[in-house]
């Protein structure tokens, strides 16, 4: 398999970003073949001459866009070159794209989906991306998650799975529904090998089987191989909708007497992965949904189902609601569960049956975003300063380590000083502004320069 690495940093070979994807060459060398298109570098000669660009381009079977985060979007280089795909009318119908970036996951989530929105156009086969904090390559657990993308991203083109479209022009997403519903054959494709992990479905569709929405659940469990459990709310008796009375600050406990916080805990909590199911209404899930989001606060701010996958099966015209769109991702990223899906077609609801299988097998995680690590930097400073009322969230937070402030890395400190101090020195800057890449680029050769040698020796036992 040809992966074409379209490098969009300025920086060209010496990018931060780069040295994952080379860590990854090292770690998939026998499966993938990794050729490099330094667009960012390289911008000005590709508007003179994109005839090699174009060879590369059609020749690929994965295309990987690498590039750092510059104020909430990919960099003007790279804008470009993507401009220049389509002015020269690039066929890129079909081929797999996907996407690494590193940034302190500021506004990540709009640079990503800038280039999956350019995807789309092209007609590509998108494939979510991996946004990784800048030093996350320099440790076991950034390296992890990085050969665990690529195995993901391998295993998806694989099975021919891709993401939805964010704007279908053809049809919209009822007549998709209703096309792929009358399918009968949809899943008469290979067995499905049991498994002891139980999915909650939890929905407040209404009790007529003709539905849409009991269409997309029905196809979605004749998919996956997991036992599943529909907990619809319309069935659970509900005395009222969370009253902000804070009784449960101290003791998790609701003021409500209906036992929605024990049924919540032992019935849809101790799933190991969640669905949620609805009807778009009003521009959201729902006012029943939203009760039942709000009595979720007898939590607090614990991400108690944190590490879970789950997964949404809309019925609903979504393209249009992009707002609803982000608050489910965003959801999902606050809670620390991997969003393995948003179905609204009988053929996606399948997708993401499989996805959701892959992600229990092998416990698969993905690095949170903006939304999930500055959501949680928020409740953090906030439960810290209320730690003698919100009591249960004080302790969760101290138990997981999210209280990882004031930041005492005095070393780090003390030598940015020193740098700033030379930076400003007029004689000293002229001697060392080449050399500053050099410097920051000797941590990541070193993990570089491991990994090699650890493929080597591999290598040498399979031998």
């Amino acid at each position: 398999m040809k992966v074409l690495v379209v490098n969009g940093s300025p920086k060209g070979e010496n990018s931060v970003t780069l040295q994952t994807v080379y860590y990854l060459q090292t770690k998939y060398k026998e499966s993938a073949e990794f050729l490099y298109l330094h667009a960012g570098q390289r911008i000005h000669s590709l508007e003179k001459d994109f005839q090699a660009a174009e060879e590369l381009l059609k020749g690929a079977d994965l295309i990987l866009f690498s590039y750092p985060v510059y104020t909430f979007l990919v960099p003007a280089q790279l804008h470009r070159f993507i401009e220049l795909i389509k002015e020269h009318g690039i066929d890129m119908r079909g081929k797999y794209a996907t996407q690494i970036s590193t940034s302190k996951h500021f506004y990540d989530i709009t640079a990503h989906q800038f280039i999956q929105d350019n995807c789309d156009d092209l007609g590509m086969k998108y494939l979510r991306g991996l946004s990784a904090d800048m030093e996350d390559l320099l440790s076991s657990r950034g390296r992890k998650e990085a050969e665990d993308f690529f195995a993901y991203i391998l295993w998806n083109m694989k099975e021919g799975f891709s993401e939805p479209r964010r704007y279908v022009p053809e049809h919209s997403q009822k007549e998709k529904i209703i096309e792929e519903s009358l399918s009968r054959e949809f899943f008469e494709k290979s067995a499905v090998p049991a498994s002891d992990k139980r999915i909650i479905i939890v929905t407040d569709m209404e009790e007529n089987a003709g539905t849409r929405l009991s269409c997309l659940i029905s196809r979605f469990q004749k998919a996956v191989s997991a036992s599943c459990e529909v907990v619809n709310l319309r069935s659970f008796p509900f005395s009222g909708g969370c009253l902000g009375c804070f009784h449960c600050a101290s003791n998790g406990v609701c003021v409500y007497k209906d036992g929605f916080d024990t049924y919540l805990r032992e019935n849809i909590q101790k799933g190991d992965a969640i669905i949620y199911a609805y009807t778009i209404k009003d521009h959201s899930m729902g006012s029943r949904f939203k009760m039942y989001d709000d009595r979720q606060f007898c939590n607090g701010h614990r991400t108690v189902t944190m590490g879970k996958p789950v997964g949404y099966l809309v019925d609903g015209n979504l393209e249009s609601e992009e707002n609803l769109r982000t608050v489910m991702e965003a959801r999902a990223q606050v809670g620390g569960n991997y969003l393995a899906g948003i179905a609204c077609s009988a053929k996606e609801a399948e997708q993401l049956a499989r996805r959701l299988e892959y992600c229990l097998s092998n416990d698969y995680r993905q690095p949170k975003n903006f939304y999930g690590v500055g959501g949680l930097k928020i409740f953090r400073d906030l439960i810290y300063q209320m730690q003698g009322l919100m009591r249960e969230d004080h302790r969760f937070y101290k138990q997981h380590g999210f209280y990882d402030f004031p930041q005492k890395k005095k070393g780090m400190i003390a030598a940015m000083y020193l740098v700033g101090a030379m930076m400003s020195n007029k004689k000293l800057q002229k001697k060392i502004s080449g050399k500053m890449t050099e410097g920051m680029l000797m941590p990541y050769q070193k993990v570089l320069k491991q990994a090699e040698e650890e493929a080597t020796k591999a290598g040498k036992k399979n031998e």
